[in-house]
């Protein structure tokens, strides 16, 4: 019978897979590791697709997963043209722009994959929420360079789905509350969220403050020289930028457990490093909050790096004068991709089409 839904969420260095009843019961989850190492044979992130797909089909092989049980599959979205929130269902357009897109991030391989897996068994494969939701008033948009446009580009799905569970507890309407939400993972997100919509964010790959593999805002003028130094092309430095940076670039691990190791040990660099990283995120905090001119009922922190302890308390520290500070450690993005196929299915919300 079909009733389970596959979900599938590529990360920078991770591929969560996950079985859904069409009721919302979770079968079962997992987070499938991809060490440098595994990851450094591709040339781009695209090249990664076929070696995901086989790791998540011999998983489902192992686990007795029978495709004939499935009824739907969705992959986390992809940095696609910028559209409303919801849930669209893969098509041969929406395809062609993960795969051309302009920016190489893990989520374009979250549709494709799906698509490739359901159409083999010949059931419909969606995204939800991706990175490219766009709900920016046109101030926000405004750089300080005429025809360079500020971008909505942001961990939609985890942001969204905290935001909703934290209005589920305290007995609100989403659509009600003011929120600033902080995605920290592999990159970091930091969002103002206005009446429920998201009005503001630093885009993950352009600004904002450094993240385990991510430089955020860089001074200008030494970016500049970096660019014309005919050290690096523009593809390698753009890896550099969004892969190869942040504590990565500094202490040569995107591993937080393994940082901490290194500041137990007495690494002075390394604790001078995180810390700095720390006090980025709590400075974008405090920005956002002006966003939204000091109303501000919750700060949520999300993310695998809202784990620990001690970096969610340095953060606290500087900006729980601001709002209270509520802690969602990890993510609900699976859960989240689940849900919104299950609203499709239950006729609660229509399936968009990409265009």
């Amino acid at each position: 019978m079909k009733e389970n839904i596959l979900v599938i969420n590529p990360g920078s260095t991770s591929t969560k897979i996950a079985i859904f009843s069409q009721k919302g019961r979770e079968i079962f989850k997992e987070n499938i590791s991809h060490s440098v190492e595994e990851l450094i044979q591709f040339v781009s992130l695209l090249e990664q697709g076929p070696f995901r797909k086989k790791i998540i089909l011999n998983i489902l092989k192992n686990k007795n997963i029978n495709s004939n049980s499935l009824r739907a599959i969705i992959g986390r979205g992809g940095i696609l043209k910028p559209l409303k929130a919801g849930t669209y269902q893969v098509n041969a357009k929406l395809i062609d722009d993960l795969r051309n897109s302009p920016i190489e991030h893990a989520s374009n391989l979250g549709g494709i994959i799906a698509h490739e897996i359901a159409e083999e068994i010949n059931i419909p494969a969606y995204i939800a929420d991706p990175v490219s939701v766009d709900e920016f008033p046109d101030i926000a948009r405004i750089s300080g360079l005429k025809g360079i446009e500020r971008k909505s580009l942001l961990h939609t799905l985890n942001i969204r789905a905290n935001a909703f569970r934290y209005a589920k507890e305290q007995g609100k309407k989403y659509e009600e509350l003011n929120l600033i939400v902080a995605h920290l993972g592999g990159g970091i997100s930091i969002a103002p969220i206005e009446k429920g919509k998201i009005i503001d964010v630093n885009n993950a790959n352009d600004g904002g403050p450094f993240s385990p593999e991510r430089t955020g805002s860089l001074p200008n003028k030494a970016l500049i020289q970096l660019c014309y130094s005919g050290k690096y092309s523009e593809k390698e430095l753009y890896k550099v930028i969004t892969h190869q940076g942040g504590v990565v670039s500094y202490l040569e691990t995107n591993d937080i457990r393994e940082v901490m190791k290194k500041i137990d040990q007495g690494d002075k660099y390394a604790e001078l490093i995180f810390e700095g990283m720390c006090y980025q995120i709590a400075k974008e905090i405090g920005a956002m909050a002006t966003v939204l001119k000091g109303k501000v009922e919750a700060i949520i922190l999300t993310g695998g790096i809202a784990h620990n302890e001690i970096l969610v308390n340095k953060i606290k520290d500087r900006t729980d004068w601001i709002a209270p500070v509520v802690v969602y450690p990890g993510e609900e993005e699976m859960k989240a991709l689940a849900q919104a196929v299950i609203r499709v299915i239950d006729g609660i919300e229509k399936v968009k089409t990409y265009s």
